[in-house]
């Protein structure tokens, strides 16, 4: 009896732990941000946490460059205080380390160039993701998120070709420079929590939606609105376990079939001009096709008229049909080929890209990058 009335006091006070734990978890729930034309998000049990499945966000149709641009200056930036993200914590073995660290300079380096900050920037954004419930939880993961499926990929380089892209000894040592020292607790305060970014010459469909947070050279920054976008909802745990990514980056040795065998196409496959279609995925969401002529703007109609009124849909086109493969994922050969991209993700907002080899564009930002 008397360990029992000893013990009574610990029950209680660990009683009045949980509810004050509870109680502080609800208000985090339940808090949004207070800014004008953003609603509130739902707490993070009501929100999907598999890899990839963000919160679906909703704004105005793509527009062209210069009204991008306008459209992008007439947000408006947080003015809150912008929290600078929890220094990086890696937890994974000595190959884990070398995998994220390519992986990280790779990425670095093909959205952001050459530029110190821009690279430091999008390294931050990387981690941010990783750490957050709505993205794969290895960082190789999260760089190549989508490039195996035809679902489309969260950064557009590991699809559009730029892989493809030749880096100098130089520029791979400054930026795996960079990526030690983000794995090892560096930490860029300048964007935050942030896990969104975008060029100022594109204004996707969910820009608005998010919370604007900075702007570092030709990039904007952004965060979700409500708990989501809190130090709080950057919960998960780094644990390694690194895929090994180096195949996506080598050509294959054995290159493409010059007679690839394609499957028969549904009855129902949309004629096109100036071009035939090779593969069409069941759902609508994955097209290949061959394209014949130079026409950029009958491309872009031609995958229109495939996707239909899909949510989802990829639309890519070779001009070589040997370069074209059979199915995803696609081997590096044919990326390397590629010269029309065309992506619609379930808020509507459209991404196309164009082989400026094969079409003839007056801005150069719609050029699939090719090798140096």
């Amino acid at each position: 009896m008397t360990s029992q009335r000893r013990s009574l006091p610990r029950r209680v006070a660990l009683v009045v732990v949980l509810l004050v734990a509870l109680g502080v978890a609800l208000a985090c729930a339940m808090w949004t941000p207070s800014r004008t034309g953003v609603g509130a998000v739902p707490p993070i049990g009501k929100l999907p946490g598999l890899p990839g499945d963000a919160p679906v966000l909703t704004g105005p149709e793509p527009v062209a460059a210069d009204k991008a641009r306008a459209l992008n200056a007439a947000d408006p930036f947080f003015t809150g205080r912008i929290a600078p993200a929890a220094p990086f914590r890696f937890a994974g073995s000595a190959s884990d380390f070398d995998r994220a660290r390519e992986c990280l300079a790779l990425a670095a380096m093909a959205e952001a160039g050459p530029s110190d900050a821009g690279q430091r920037a999008v390294l931050q954004v990387i981690l941010n993701r990783v750490r957050h419930p709505a993205f794969a939880r290895t960082i190789c993961g999260v760089v190549f998120e989508g490039a195996q499926r035809d679902t489309g990929c969260q950064f557009s380089f590991t699809c559009d070709g730029s892989l493809a892209r030749q880096y100098s000894d130089a520029a791979w040592l400054a930026a795996r420079q960079r990526a030690e020292a983000a794995l090892r607790g560096q930490v860029f305060a300048g964007v935050g929590n942030a896990t969104h970014y975008h060029t100022d010459w594109v204004y996707p469909v969910w820009s608005p939606e998010l919370v604007k947070l900075a702007r570092v050279e030709t990039h904007l920054f952004f965060r979700w609105p409500g708990y989501w976008g809190t130090p709080g909802a950057m919960r998960i745990a780094y644990r390694g376990g690194e895929p090994d990514m180096a195949g996506i980056e080598q050509p294959d040795e054995s290159g493409v079939a010059p007679l690839p065998s394609f499957a028969p196409l549904p009855p129902d496959t949309p004629r096109v001009s100036g071009g035939e279609v090779k593969v069409r995925d069941a759902s609508g969401r994955g097209n290949f096709v061959l394209i014949a002529d130079h026409d950029a703007e009958q491309a872009l109609a031609n995958a229109r008229k495939l996707c239909g009124a899909s949510a989802t849909c990829r639309v890519l086109g070779w001009s070589d049909m040997a370069a074209i493969p059979t199915t995803f994922p696609i081997p590096a050969a044919s990326r390397a080929a590629l010269q029309f991209s065309y992506s619609r993700d379930p808020a509507g907002a459209e991404i196309v890209l164009y082989g400026c080899d094969w079409f003839k564009l007056p801005q150069r930002e719609q050029c699939i990058p090719r090798a140096r």
